[in-house]
């Protein structure tokens, strides 16, 4: 098959692999028909993450079609067009019970830091993932989620890690009505945070970012203020003036361990990596939120250590969320919201590459070039129409 293959920091491409099989009785093969470049991948892709081999398939945004189960799989058949959270997760340890997919500690041997993702580093658990013509999927009767007939390809890739991410992170905010909610990121992630803290009875929105192209998108899309950090000297100082002087109730960091904005941090976390990323956007939440509020966290940092000022946190009475987004306990709710005409995920689609240019889709991406704010890979067999016979669903 074809598939996205990591050759080093910077250096991805399009090669042949073997394709996947069966290798446990709870697997299913799926083939893909959408995946995704994530800004996840993108810390990747600049060597961020640690653990992350040659060789690896990125992609844990992916839907599909089920091509094979294996022989204990009930819930799904041969034929069925399924999503795919990003989390691989066992439904059944302590934390699956309560609903922290992201947590699971059985699909992961380092399950102690972090649970399984599709396509990311070995220290997610080195599953190949999705930017690729066809997947493993583990656990097939737990995490893939058939999709509606009503929900179009390109709504359902989005709910695979995108848009319940960004809602996660609103949710994580405990924004209560009339809050104001700053938003550090107009990435996917950050834009979809932000259409959804009026979900959640935002009474103001603000989105900072340096790109003058995103913020003009995500102003039109989440109908929300928006602040270029390049034009600002002190950025908590800027959000105190623009909240009389109090700072936001909930700040969002969605942007991680790739932030630029600062000199100090871009050397130390960026390039000299003596700290999991630059805490840029970390130091900007903290301390731009009023006293007593809250900051919610899904910008993605290597482990382990940041210099972040957990001084002014605590002085402060700061509440600090953050985890993977459980994608599964939000998808239900999200279809309901797209349904009823409060959100419309596909918008935020630019770009529409073939998996065969994915150097150039990742260098598109990553150098935000042609005004790009969300690519997505169409492998070579995704419209591909299979004959099912009814043997086969037997």
């Amino acid at each position: 098959m074809l598939a996205m293959n990591y050759r080093g920091p910077y250096r991805v491409r399009a090669t042949h692999k073997s394709d996947p099989v069966i290798e446990h009785p709870g697997d299913a093969i799926v083939r893909v028909t959408r995946s995704c470049i994530c800004g996840s991948d993108l810390h990747l892709y600049h060597g961020m993450v640690p653990d992350t081999r040659v060789g690896h398939t990125f992609g844990h945004e992916f839907i599909g079609i089920v091509e094979e189960v294996g022989s204990q799989v009930q819930t799904l058949k041969v034929g069925d067009r399924v999503l795919v959270p990003f989390n691989i997760f066992c439904g059944s340890c302590f934390f699956c019970q309560k609903e922290l997919y992201g947590n699971c500690h059985n699909m992961n041997p380092q399950s102690t830091a972090v649970g399984s993702i599709y396509g990311y580093s070995h220290t997610a658990g080195g599953y190949d993932g999705g930017q690729a013509e066809y997947v493993r999927v583990p656990m097939a009767d737990v995490g893939p989620i058939k999709i509606p007939d009503d929900i179009v390809d390109d709504d359902a890739v989005l709910l695979t890690d995108a848009l319940p991410t960004g809602y996660q992170a609103a949710e994580m905010g405990d924004i209560e009505e009339g809050d104001t909610v700053v938003v550090f990121g107009a990435g996917p992630v950050g834009i979809f945070a932000a259409k959804s803290a009026w979900l959640f009875g935002a009474g103001r929105v603000i989105v900072v970012d340096e790109l003058d192209y995103r913020l003009e998108f995500v102003k039109n899309y989440a109908q929300c203020e928006v602040v270029n950090f390049k034009d600002v000297g002190d950025m908590a100082l800027h959000i105190k003036k623009m909240t009389d002087w109090l700072g936001a109730d909930v700040c969002i960091d969605a942007v991680g361990c790739d932030a630029a904005g600062s000199v100090a941090q871009t050397v130390t976390g960026r390039l000299m990596k003596m700290q999991a990323g630059a805490a840029t956007v970390l130091h900007w939440c903290i301390n731009s939120v009023r006293k007593g509020g809250n900051v919610s966290i899904v910008g993605v940092y290597g482990p382990t250590f940041n210099a972040v000022p957990i001084g002014n946190a605590l002085n402060k009475g700061i509440t600090m969320r953050m985890n993977q987004a459980s994608v599964k306990r939000h998808v239900p709710r999200l279809i309901e919201h797209i349904r009823a005409g409060h959100i419309d995920p596909k918008q935020i689609i630019t770009h529409r590459i073939p998996l065969e240019e994915v150097a150039d889709a990742y260098h598109i991406f990553s150098s935000k070039l042609d005004n790009c704010i969300k690519p997505i890979l169409i492998p070579p067999r995704a419209h591909e129409v299979r004959a099912v016979t009814a043997s086969v669903g037997k």
